[in-house]
């Protein structure tokens, strides 16, 4: 795969990933929801990784950690609201982890965050065209 190629990958499977996420949080689905948002966010800074390293991107999922290892410049704001985002990721998560999420996760904190994770996808997104 070209380097072209795996960013449109990324930024392909990023925009496939919305519409889920939006659709969720209609729903109620709110731990859902907020878990594919990481899987957005994720998407669209490995995007931005290939395209900073020419390299395919580490198999990790701290979304701070890989955005230290791009060149973008994200303010002290922007990266405590990923550190905050990588708690949605439910990945490696147990049972009473995943149970907690679901008691705190109310509507309002839900899209709070979820427009936030909306609002970094477009900008990010913007920086690679």
């Amino acid at each position: 795969m070209t380097i072209n190629e795996q960013i449109e990958y990324w930024v392909s499977t990023a925009e496939h990933d919305l519409p889920v996420a939006e659709s969720l949080f209609e729903k109620g689905h709110y731990v859902w929801c907020l878990f594919i948002g990481h899987l957005i966010l994720e998407k669209i800074i490995k995007a931005h990784f290939v395209k900073d390293t020419e390299q395919t991107p580490p198999k990790i999922h701290d979304l701070v950690k890989l955005v230290n290892r791009t060149k973008l410049q994200l303010t002290q704001e922007q990266l405590e609201f990923l550190l905050r985002v990588n708690n949605f990721n439910l990945e490696n998560r147990y049972p009473d982890y995943k149970q907690n999420l679901y008691k705190t996760l109310t509507k309002n904190y839900s899209e709070e965050n979820f427009n936030k994770i909306k609002e970094i996808y477009f900008w990010l997104k913007s920086l690679l065209t």
